[in-house]
C-alpha cells in the first residue's frame, strides 16, 4: 500500500475511541449477532471472546457514521496493537469448554470476578454488557396477568389472595408452607405475575433447594474449568440481583422451591442479613467471603422479591432457623376439595358423580390424617393430584382410579408404614 494510503488508513483509525469499541461490544451482545471466527487472536472482554477485527470494522462503522465502512488495518498485528492500545485484552485463540472458565488464566478470572457484585457504583463510565442470562433484543410483550386471571385459576378466594399479596409487599420475602399437593409453587408463580402485570419469565428466577445445593450454588464460589483451575463463578442470586439493580423500575422475582430441603444458614450466608426489608439498597452493601479486596460489595436490591414454599409433610427436614423466619410473612394453604375444586371439575365436564366421590373421600380421608396423633394437619393431600381431569368425560372414572392406586396409595402407605392395615383400609374407602 502507498506511504499516503497508509497515513490515510492511520488517520481514520485513530478516530476509533475505546467507548467506541465498547458500544460495539455492547451492540454485538444485545443483538446476539454472529461474526467471523478468528483464526489466530481474540479479543478477551468481560469473560467473552470475540474477533479483533470484526469489533474493530464495527466500532470503525460507529465512530465514521457510515455502516458501509470498512475497517483500514490489516486482521492480526496492525488490528491488536491498535485494540491493545486502547486498553483491552488479544488472547492466542484456545477454545472455551464452559461458562465462567477462564482458558486465558488470571485475566478472565479479574474480569469475571468485576461482575459477580451488585455493589456499590464502580469508578468507570461504562456501561455494563448483558450476561449470557440477559433479556433478548428482540422486542417482546409478554402476555398481560390480571386478578381476574389468577382467581379463575387458584383455589384460594379474594381475601386469601389479597393477604399474600400484602405479605409479599410488606416484608417483600415470602414463604408458602403447606402439605403435598395444595399448589404452593403453582400459586408462588401467579403471585408474581400480578405483581409484573404479565407473565414475564424475563423477571422471574426459580430454583430448587436440595441436600447438596450450597452457598457456592447459590451466591458465589470457585468452581474448576476445563483444565483445572479454580475460578469466581457467580451463583443464582448475585446475577438475579445485578439484572434487578440495573432495572430498579420494575420487580424482580426469586421463587425458591422446598426451602427446607436444603441446609439453609449454609445456602444464605449473607442473605439473612440482607433479606430484611429495611436492609436492601447499596447503604447495607456487604463483602462477600470470597470477594476480591477491590470487588464492589454485594447488595440485595429494593426491587428484588423472594418467594419460597415449604413441604410440611417431609419428617427428613429439620425445622427452619428463626433468624430466616423472622424475615419472612407465612401464608399457610390447605387443600381444596370444596367448590371451587368442584367447579374446576365441572367446567372440564367431569361427571358429576366422580367429582362427588373424589371430594367426599379426600375429604374423609384427610379428616382420618388429621385426627391422627402420628400425622395431623401437615400430611393432608392436597387437591392438585386431581387438577389434570382427562379430556374425555368417559375416562374419568379410570382417571380417578388410577390417581388413587398409582399416587395416593403409596403416600398413604409411607405415611401409615408401621400400621399397614390402616393404610389399606383407608385406601379400600377411596376405591370402593
Amino acid at each position: 500500500m502507498p506511504s499516503d494510503s497508509l497515513n490515510a488508513a492511520s488517520t481514520l483509525a485513530s478516530l476509533l475511541t475505546r467507548e467506541h469499541v465498547l458500544r460495539a461490544l455492547r451492540q454485538i451482545a444485545r443483538e446476539g449477532r454472529p461474526l467471523p471466527p478468528s483464526t489466530v487472536y481474540e479479543l478477551v472482554y468481560r469473560g467473552r471472546r470475540y474477533p479483533p477485527r470484526a469489533v474493530a470494522e464495527l466500532a470503525y462503522r460507529l465512530a465514521t457514521g457510515n455502516p458501509a465502512a470498512h475497517w483500514p488495518r490489516a486482521a492480526g498485528a496492525p488490528t491488536n496493537a491498535l485494540l491493545e492500545g486502547l486498553d483491552f485484552t488479544i488472547s492466542t485463540k484456545r477454545p472455551v469448554l464452559t461458562s465462567g472458565s477462564g482458558p486465558d488464566g488470571e485475566e478472565v478470572a479479574r474480569q469475571q470476578a468485576e461482575d459477580l457484585y451488585t455493589g456499590l457504583p464502580k469508578d468507570t463510565p461504562e456501561a455494563p454488557l448483558p450476561s449470557a442470562a440477559a433479556e433478548p433484543g428482540a422486542p417482546y410483550a409478554p402476555p398481560a396477568y390480571s386478578r381476574t386471571q389468577a382467581l379463575a385459576e387458584l383455589f384460594i378466594d379474594e381475601t386469601a389472595l389479597d393477604a399474600a399479596l400484602a405479605g409479599l409487599q410488606r416484608r417483600r420475602n415470602l414463604l408458602l408452607q403447606g402439605p403435598p399437593g395444595t399448589g404452593k409453587t403453582f400459586l408462588a408463580r401467579r403471585l408474581a405475575w400480578l405483581l409484573l402485570g404479565a407473565q414475564d419469565e424475563r423477571r422471574v428466577e426459580l430454583v430448587q433447594f436440595h441436600p447438596s445445593y450450597g452457598y457456592e450454588d447459590f451466591m458465589l464460589g470457585f468452581r474448576p474449568d476445563a483444565e483445572g483451575q479454580f475460578h469466581l463463578v457467580p451463583g443464582v442470586l448475585p446475577l438475579l440481583c445485578q439484572r434487578a439493580a440495573a432495572d430498579p423500575g420494575r420487580p424482580y422475582f426469586l421463587l425458591i422451591d422446598e426451602v427446607n430441603r436444603g441446609n439453609v444458614p449454609r445456602i444464605f450466608g449473607e442473605l439473612l442479613l440482607l433479606l430484611e426489608a429495611d436492609k436492601r439498597g447499596p447503604a447495607h452493601a456487604l463483602r462477600l467471603p470470597y470477594a476480591p479486596p477491590d470487588a464492589p460489595r454485594f447488595f440485595v436490591p429494593e426491587n428484588l422479591y423472594v418467594i419460597g414454599t415449604l413441604n410440611l409433610a417431609d419428617r427428613s427436614l429439620s425445622p427452619l432457623d428463626y433468624a430466616l423466619r423472622r424475615r419472612f410473612a407465612f401464608v399457610a394453604l390447605a387443600p381444596q376439595f370444596g367448590a371451587p375444586l368442584r367447579q374446576y371439575l365441572t367446567a372440564r365436564q367431569v361427571p358429576e358423580a366422580v367429582i362427588e366421590q373424589l371430594c367426599t373421600r379426600m375429604a374423609a380421608l384427610n379428616q382420618a390424617i388429621a385426627d391422627d396423633p402420628e400425622l395431623g394437619p401437615d400430611f393432608e393431600i392436597g387437591h392438585s393430584y386431581f387438577c389434570q381431569p382427562p379430556a374425555e368425560p368417559a375416562q374419568a372414572t379410570a382417571w380417578l382410579r388410577l390417581i388413587i392406586e398409582q399416587e395416593i396409595g403409596p403416600l398413604l402407605a409411607d405415611y401409615w408404614r408401621e400400621q399397614p392395615a390402616t393404610a389399606a383400609a383407608q385406601l379400600r374407602k377411596l376405591l370402593a
